[in-house]
């Protein structure tokens, strides 16, 4: 990050920061504090992720898409529990060496995905360390009082359903490396996947109506499935070969020797941002209309059953499964 330009953290703020306020309850980013009015009828509903240069993101990914990310990442937690969402929190930490430039990029990334996902910005801070840059978010949304959607909920009998692809966010972060061999215009859209997911704010509603528990997929499918199976106090069997592929990665899987273990991969790697869902079997015709209308794909990967954890199939036979996704520590 070069540049020694930096303003100080009043300027950001004033500049960059304050016309991303939200009109009113933002109060101009002026005060310490943000007022929000209860909405009669609804419960608050909030999230909240942090990215690190190095962890959650590469030293020379465009600051503009490490906001972007930062934003969607927590739009998608939203979206799993059926909320729709209004606001956020930010807390910036910018390394000595970075100067105006990264900040005005990093605001312009922000105003962009608030303007599609009408969103504003309620308050936060922003200060300089001697580490690596670092992020820190709070997304704000309203769900109808009692009806967020959570991990727990799941029955025996339920389907286990998933939007959209898997794999793309860890073959997105190999290719962000140059880690794939595949033609440009496939590599573009996986790196493209990485730095900028696409949370599925516009299935919520949907996930309300129709879905006995739910959670965005972050730390990799058969991780977050798991984390499902313990809130709920079930099992959980699916068949890898199941697994919904983007294009490039149905490219890169052609090339894999070992199927299984190229799937695998895929379904541990995590960063992917859909969401998996338990739907009742009565439920599921409902589910796949509204995503029907709105072109999103859903797949059917398996069942909540009696038991625990996560049983995974390949070709019918169990699969011992060593890792299930990504652990900080």
């Amino acid at each position: 990050m070069p540049g020694v330009d930096a303003a100080d953290e009043f300027e950001t703020i004033e500049r960059l920061f304050r016309p991303l306020a939200h009109p009113e309850w933002g109060r101009g980013l002026v005060d310490d504090v943000a007022a929000l009015p209860s909405r009669p009828g609804h419960d608050l509903i909030l999230t909240k992720d942090a990215m690190v240069e190095g962890v959650h993101f590469l030293p020379d990914d465009p600051l503009d898409t490490v906001a972007r990310k930062l934003l969607r990442v927590n739009l998608s937690d939203l979206a799993a529990k059926g909320a729709e969402p209004f606001g956020y929190l930010l807390a910036c930490f910018w390394p000595e060496v970075s100067g105006w430039r990264e900040r005005e990029a990093f605001a312009a990334g922000l105003a962009e995905d608030q303007a599609r996902f009408g969103v504003h910005l309620m308050g936060g801070d922003t200060v300089v360390t001697p580490g690596p840059a670092s992020f820190s978010l709070t997304a704000l949304g309203w769900v109808p009082h009692g009806r967020a959607v959570a991990r727990a909920g799941a029955q025996p009998g339920d389907l286990i359903v998933v939007t959209g692809m898997i794999g793309d966010g860890f073959l997105g972060l190999k290719a962000a490396r140059g880690e794939i061999g595949l033609e440009d215009e496939r590599v573009a859209a996986l790196v493209a996947h990485y730095r900028t997911p696409e949370p599925r704010v516009d299935f919520a509603l949907a996930v309300r109506e129709h879905v006995a528990a739910a959670l965005d997929v972050s730390d990799g499918l058969i991780a977050d499935m798991g984390h499902m199976a313990k809130a709920s106090g079930v099992g959980i069997v699916i068949d890898l070969e199941k697994l919904p592929l983007s294009r490039a990665a149905t490219a890169w899987f052609e090339t894999r020797v070992d199927p299984l273990a190229a799937l695998t991969e895929l379904a541990t790697g995590g960063d992917d941002y859909e969401i998996v869902m338990a739907v009742p079997p009565a439920a599921i015709e409902g589910l796949k209309r509204t995503a029907d209308a709105s072109h999103l794909r859903l797949t059917v990967l398996g069942a909540a059953t009696r038991g625990e954890g996560v049983t995974v199939r390949y070709g019918g036979e169990v699969v011992p499964m060593k890792t299930t996704g990504w652990r900080h520590g």
